[in-house]
């Protein structure tokens, strides 16, 4: 591998005349001294960009990671955007990470340098240890109190509270240990999207030079208080939500069943058990060995209750009480999900069936005559089968590119325009109420207990039953979502460009033995189903992503939906993939199934490309 050491010798140089850090200079410094280039071109050649989703990345030294430097140098950039609109507020909260109370504070100090109010969700109290240690002179600390982590949606709920410019909260969701992440709410409660991410981070690329006085953490949040210019709005902004979530989505709280939750080591376990007394009648247990938060993440390999086994523990804790439900959320609980004992059998639910169970218990709560001014929304990887409901109901549905950043923006304009949207969701158990425009994990747990009570406490019926019922009334929808794992990221363009060789028009006829019935590329941005061939979604040059619509000659039965993108984050191609049967499940299973090998052996073809592929 070549690098440039003139390049590496300036980012070196530019580095330590930022960092304050002793060790992590000291790491830069023997790394330059070794003449180690190729693990500092590793840290510093690839600056961590800054997206629609903040910053997620490793947490180690260099301009390329989650660090001390690239979080002041964010929060610069951030802060200076804000500032154009006054005044000025932020919000900030953090999880239990390592590391996620010391960026916390590091943004905290960055805002009140530069005036800007201060919500603050987390502890002044009880600093982190890596601001107290690199504090000098006379320090308070009391290290018994809480440290105010909190759950990410607890960051947007407090921005509509507040009134606030902006928010950002200190999480890596449900990344591994070593990760954290950076994100970004704006003033309107919801993620960041175009071209305001773009606009962020060209500020912070006008401001990457510390400015005078913000490397003072402690001072500056013990001055801020003092002043009234940081305000401590945990408590008051925690018992919001809770009433927001009694009024709001609590219509039954009469609960006679039992069941066993997981926080899956984050920080869900206190604001669950919280909302839980908002009800009557329970009987549950906490998985003992999950409930505290813990950055290590020890008993799981990956802390995502979608990875296979994650909720091995928690199955195994409700088996032994005989309960048969068990409600999971990620560690920063803004995802959610659920197992269920079905005829004696433990299944855990996929995030396109939880969408289903929330839709149609949500449909049900509307007063008919209300229905056409009621619209539900999901990302357009998620399942189709809330169109199926809404063209027999009665209600609106809208998709949106992948991401809640646009199913709660999609919402708010949606509300604007005089119409209610009860729910939204994403496949990636991922789901929305009328609480907050972001996912909320908390808040989909609160809804599935009565859900559940409603349903299935009388032991009638169970899970199955009411997914065959309603696959019975709108169709039946089957995924086969997987990926491609890629060797080199370049290879993705590499292959959407053969795609779109492989045709002469806009979009081809057929793909292997399939007809294609409708055709939306958004990267071109063209779309077959619309009058113009305009997509409705947004149209992004910079990201791959095309979606159709096929079927088999001679099979009007069964029809199958995909949709192939290159990961934001990740070196993956995924593909998302949905059959649609008017018979069965197993005929849309099988037209699933035949849809991933066509596209593996007319397009994907993992031995030329030097992909791994990864079936569901």
């Amino acid at each position: 591998m070549t690098v440039d050491k003139n390049k590496l010798d300036e980012l070196v140089k530019s580095w330590l005349s930022i960092d304050m850090n002793p060790e992590s200079r000291h790491e830069i410094e023997q790394l330059h001294i070794s003449g180690n280039y190729e693990q500092l071109d590793r840290k510093w050649s690839k600056r961590i960009a800054f997206g629609t989703s903040g910053l997620r990345a490793s947490m180690e030294s260099g301009f390329s990671h989650m660090n001390d430097v690239t979080v002041l140098q964010a929060s610069q950039g951030l802060v200076k955007y804000l500032l154009k609109k006054t005044p000025t507020s932020i919000v900030i909260g953090y999880d239990h990470r390592f590391n996620s109370q010391r960026f916390a504070e590091i943004l905290a100090s960055v805002a009140l340098t530069q005036g800007v109010h201060v919500y603050y969700l987390g502890s002044v109290a009880n600093l982190s240890e890596e601001t107290m240690k690199l504090t000098k002179g006379d320090i308070e600390n009391d290290s018994s109190t809480d440290r105010g982590y909190v759950h990410t949606p607890l960051v947007p709920f407090a921005i509509d509270y507040y009134g606030a410019s902006g928010g950002v909260m200190i999480t890596a969701s449900h990344n591994p240990a070593n990760d954290n992440g950076y994100k970004v709410y704006y003033l309107n409660g919801c993620q960041i999207i175009p071209p305001v991410d773009k606009e962020i981070a060209d500020s912070i690329e006008e401001n990457l030079t510390p400015w005078e006085g913000v490397w003072d953490v402690y001072d500056n949040i013990k001055k801020g208080v003092q002043k009234g210019l940081l305000s401590l709005a945990g408590d008051e902004v925690t018992k919001e939500y809770l009433k927001g979530v009694k009024e709001k989505l609590i219509q039954d709280n009469n609960l006679d069943f039992s069941f066993v939750y997981t926080p899956m080591h984050g920080v869900g376990y206190r604001i669950f058990k919280e909302c839980l007394d908002l009800f009557h009648a329970l009987t549950w247990n906490v998985v003992q060995e999950q409930a505290d938060p813990d950055p290590t993440f020890r008993t799981v390999s990956f802390p995502n209750p979608e990875e296979k086994g994650a909720l091995d523990l928690a199955i195994e804790t409700a088996r032994k009480l005989g309960y048969k439900l068990v409600l999971a959320n990620d560690p920063d609980a803004d995802r959610f999900s659920v197992a269920v004992e079905t005829k004696g059998q433990w299944n855990q639910l996929t995030g396109n069936e939880i969408g289903f169970l929330f839709a149609m218990y949500v449909i049900e709560q509307q007063k008919e005559q209300d229905l056409d001014r009621v619209y539900l929304v999901n990302s357009t990887v998620s399942s189709q089968i809330l169109k199926a409901m809404a063209d027999k109901d009665g209600f609106h549905f809208q998709d949106t590119l992948t991401g809640f950043k646009w199913i709660g923006n999609k919402a708010i304009d949606l509300q604007k325009e005089g119409f209610k949207v009860p729910f939204g969701y994403e496949e990636a158990i991922g789901f929305m109420f009328d609480l907050v425009h972001d996912k909320d994990g908390i808040s989909a747990a609160t809804i599935f207990l009565q859900l559940y009570q409603k349903w299935f406490s009388g032991g009638k019926i169970d899970v199955t039953d009411k997914l065959e019922a309603g696959y019975a009334k709108y169709g039946w929808f089957k995924d086969y979502n997987g990926y491609y794992r890629l060797a080199d990221m370049s290879t993705l363009d590499k292959i959407f460009t053969n795609i779109r060789g492989s045709f002469d028009s806009k979009s081809p006829e057929n793909i292997g033995e399939f007809k294609v019935t409708s055709w939306r590329d958004l990267t071109i941005g063209y779309d077959s189903s619309t009058v113009d061939h305009t997509p409705v979604l947004p149209v992004d040059s910079s990201s791959q992503m095309i979606t159709a619509l096929l079927k088999l000659p001679g099979n009007d039965n069964a029809v199958v939906r995909f949709t192939c993108r290159g990961s934001g984050t990740e070196p993956k191609l995924k593909l998302y993939i949905e059959g649609k049967s008017t018979i069965n499940e197993q005929s849309a299973k099988e037209i699933a199934v035949k849809c991933w090998e066509t596209l593996k052996q007319e397009w994907f073809q993992p031995e030329k490309y030097n992909l791994t592929e990864v079936k569901p």
